[in-house]
């Protein structure tokens, strides 16, 4: 099926880009290095994608579309709001600890010096990431509402934007930690008992 053949070598190519992302080292990959390990010229990779910031877009399309589809999966089969916010953390830190190339693309840490507009797209996902979580509070807050003797402690939580900011960064703390460990330092490592002191808050 010669039709099949340029889609499935534009995935090879971002399948072993996300690859040699995942040295603990930390080296940023050119086109030269990718096309080594790839056995073609460098021609040969522009002739599936215009350029490399465009293999970038293709490895944070297919985060966007995995985190969002999990994110979406949970809110429609979890009503609690409470555990949509335990499952979502607890998604996006094995979503990293399975893709750890994946992960320095989602801190940045992949895509400096590259075009900048990569990282306005990742300040994007996380946005959007943030304004999931906000609304996960939300419903939480009006769970807490209806249930007898927790009006008070509702109230109290009426702006759900400081928590969701807060859950927001220690995900990217953990992804953080993790490419910085050179891989070491799983982001779920200290997930079950970290999830109790930040539903505290």
């Amino acid at each position: 099926m010669p039709v099949a053949k340029p889609g499935a070598r534009r995935l090879q190519i971002l399948q072993v880009l996300a690859r040699m992302l995942e040295s603990p080292k930390g080296e940023r990959v050119t086109t030269a290095a990718l096309a080594k390990e790839l056995d073609v010229s460098e021609a040969a990779l522009y002739r599936h994608f215009a350029s490399k910031a465009q293999m970038f877009e293709g490895l944070i399309e297919f985060i966007e579309q995995t985190l969002f589809g999990l994110v979406n999966k949970i809110a429609a089969e979890e009503e609690n709001g409470l555990k949509q916010i335990e499952s979502i953390l607890s998604s996006l830190l094995n979503f990293a600890e399975k893709n750890p190339g994946m992960t320095r693309v989602l801190i940045g840490d992949a895509l400096v010096n590259e075009d900048e507009r990569l990282q306005v797209r990742i300040n994007q996902l996380h946005d959007r990431l943030e304004a999931t979580l906000k609304q996960c509070l939300r419903v939480a807050a009006t769970q807490r509402r209806d249930a007898p003797g927790d009006a008070a402690q509702a109230s109290q939580q009426a702006d759900p934007g400081p928590q969701a900011n807060l859950l927001l960064c220690y995900v990217i703390g953990r992804w953080q930690q993790y490419a910085k460990s050179g891989f070491k330092r799983l982001p779920s490592e200290l997930w079950e008992k970290q999830w109790p002191l930040l539903v505290r808050i």
